[in-house]
């Protein structure tokens, strides 16, 4: 089969997902990608580009079995510019909802983003007609924390609207609904020892955003120093051109700690962080998988997690939990570096390996070119 797959926003998870699946599938993509900024523009204006840059390759006689795309993008919109997309069949896949998406300020939330990706879903659910039957499931989420979540403050917002409310799109989305979660490729140990004498070392490999919830993090590393538990840290990840101030202040209040601070040059270097940690920590507000949780623990981290989110889902008794409060995280990273019980071998992670998954959403896009 040949995919045409679009990435209408770029980021750096949204393109792991699609480059492991292309790396480990039987079958060939022609991938079209945009840049990850200006979201609210790109989400408006990806349609019109990317049907201009289709409808380009359509004229050399590419042919196209069928057609996957993230969330991203309004797929009602570019099957309506774009003859050569409206006819393939098609699935969409919610790295994340922009109904629950964390705003920092409540009535920024524009819930017209919220709909773009329901029309999207249900553009996809179209694209399979078949009558009197069930669709395929063409709409596809990174977990079911991620699909139950839009779900419902979808039908919270569908009530809301003042006339033609749509009660039945809730339920036709549920049932052309299924989970993917995205792969990795497993650290495992590196050849040579990389642990360094000293303290426990923590690590941070989220994004430097505020809905990883960065505060907490260093807040819950203040009640550690104040309980003199030794530590050393390492600050990784994902970084933009504008990071929460709290990380310009911890880097010098926890200078004498610091292992690694900053985004890791080379994917070397970033494996290195992960595989001399002893537990990784998240403190984030929103979480919908975590990939980079996945690759800490297939590199033998500890993971110190939210007993919220997606996470008591993905990682059930293979994690340490906590509150979300400063005290609550400095207690699980205690019992994380002190508990034996807790698995810290990458066999946890080796059910997301790309090995793994990529037949299984080989097998799955193959289902829906086949019904289209």
């Amino acid at each position: 089969m040949h995919i045409l797959a679009l990435q209408p926003y770029d980021a750096a998870s949204h393109r792991a997902l699609l480059s492991g699946w292309q790396g480990h599938s039987r079958h060939t993509f022609e991938a079209l990608s945009l840049p990850a900024r200006h979201f609210k523009w790109r989400v408006r204006q990806a349609p019109i580009e990317l049907a201009r840059q289709i409808q380009a390759l359509a004229q050399q006689g590419e042919p196209w079995d069928a057609l996957w795309c993230t969330s991203m993008l309004d797929l009602a919109a570019l099957r309506g510019l774009c003859p050569a997309a409206a006819k393939l069949p098609a699935a969409v896949y919610f790295h994340e909802n922009q109904l629950t998406y964390p705003t920092r300020h409540r009535e920024q939330r524009d819930v017209h983003f919220g709909l773009t990706n329901t029309t999207s879903a249900l553009a996809a659910i179209a694209s399979h007609p078949r009558s009197g039957q069930q669709p395929p499931p063409c709409v596809w989420w990174n977990s079911a924390y991620n699909r139950d979540r839009f779900l419902d403050a979808l039908g919270d917002l569908l009530q809301s609207m003042p006339d033609y409310p749509m009660p039945v799109a809730v339920e036709a989305i549920r049932a052309a609904s299924s989970v993917h979660y995205p792969g990795i490729n497993p650290i495992g140990a590196a050849p040579k020892p990389v642990k360094r004498d000293g303290p426990p070392l923590l690590l941070w490999a989220a994004r430097w955003e505020y809905d990883k919830g960065p505060e907490l993090f260093f807040e819950a590393l203040d009640v550690l120093v104040q309980r003199g538990v030794a530590f050393r840290l390492s600050v990784v990840g994902e970084q933009f051109a504008e990071a929460p101030k709290c990380f310009a202040k911890a880097e010098e209040r926890f200078a004498d700690r610091i292992v690694r601070w900053g985004y890791q040059p080379t994917r070397v270097a970033y494996e290195d962080a992960l595989r001399e940690a002893d537990a990784v920590v998240s403190t984030s507000r929103h979480e919908f998988f975590g990939i980079a949780v996945a690759e800490a623990v297939s590199a033998g981290c500890a993971a110190v997690l939210p007993d919220a989110l997606a996470y008591p889902e993905v990682w059930g008794d293979a994690a340490v939990y906590h509150d979300q409060t400063p005290g609550g995280v400095a207690d699980a990273v205690k019992r994380a570096l002190t508990n034996k019980s807790i698995d810290r071998t990458s066999c946890t992670a080796e059910r997301f390996a790309w090995s793994r998954l990529a037949p299984q959403m080989d097998n799955a896009i193959e289902a829906l070119a086949c019904s289209g």
